[in-house]
This record gives structure tokens, sequence and C-alpha cells, in this order.
């Protein structure tokens, strides 16, 4: 049966967790400025339909990511009194899919915004005469 009781429960649950991964995790927050920044740039830039939803997705993707890393790491810290020899390596494991992700969406970005931001330094410079 639905209980509305319920769901609003877990959205609340769900808030909590990304608020302390917000408040615990400084790369979480850098994701969020980067983030900001594109959407700001898609904006500007008046992107394709089809470009938004690639910036979005790789958006999504990385908060997600980021907030599995979290949790992988904080549940690889409770056996910190049984510390296993593969502790370390799993923590840089997902740290490195974090940031496979994060260089993804860059190389993305530079392909959406980049003749953009080239369109952009021309009309710049034949304005202002410089560049």
């Amino acid at each position: 049966m639905f209980s509305l009781r319920k769901l609003i429960r877990s959205f609340g649950f769900a808030i909590k967790g990304i608020g302390l991964v917000f408040k615990s995790e400084q790369n979480f927050r850098i994701h969020i400025l980067a983030s900001i920044v594109v959407v700001a740039a898609g904006i500007f830039f008046k992107v394709a339909v089809w470009q938004w939803c690639l910036l979005i997705s790789m958006i999504l993707l990385i908060f997600l990511l980021e907030i599995v890393n979290t949790a992988f790491e904080r549940m690889v810290d409770m056996l910190q009194p049984r510390v296993h020899l593969y502790a370390g390596e799993i923590k840089n494991m997902m740290s490195a899919m974090v940031l496979i992700a994060a260089i993804g969406s860059i190389i993305i970005a530079w392909l959406i915004f980049g003749p953009h931001l080239t369109t952009f330094f021309i009309m710049l410079s034949k304005v202002t005469g410089k560049f």
C-alpha cells in the first residue's frame, strides 16, 4: 500500500545524505561549483537540447559517483580495526572511478563549449581589437 508519510520520510533521508556528503566532501562541493559554471555556460551559449542532455547526464553521473565513493570510503573505514591489505586499494580504485568520469566530463564539456568559446573570443577580438 502507498504511504505518503513513508515517501516524505525517505525524501528526508535522501536530502540528509546529500547534506552529509556536501559537508564532508570537498570534491563534492567542487563538483557543484563546476556544475553551476557549466549550466551558466550552457545558458549563455544557448546549447542545443541534445547537448543539455549530455551535460546534465555527466553532471549527475559525477554527483552519483562521488556519493558512491564516499559511501565506500566510509564502509572501508569501518573495517579499520581489522584493516585488510585491500582497504587502501579499494579506496584508491573508487577515487579513480570518479577521476576518470570527471576527465570524461571535461572532454565532453570542451567538445560542446570549445566551438562556442572560439566564436566568442573571435567576436570579442573584433570588438576590442585585442586577442
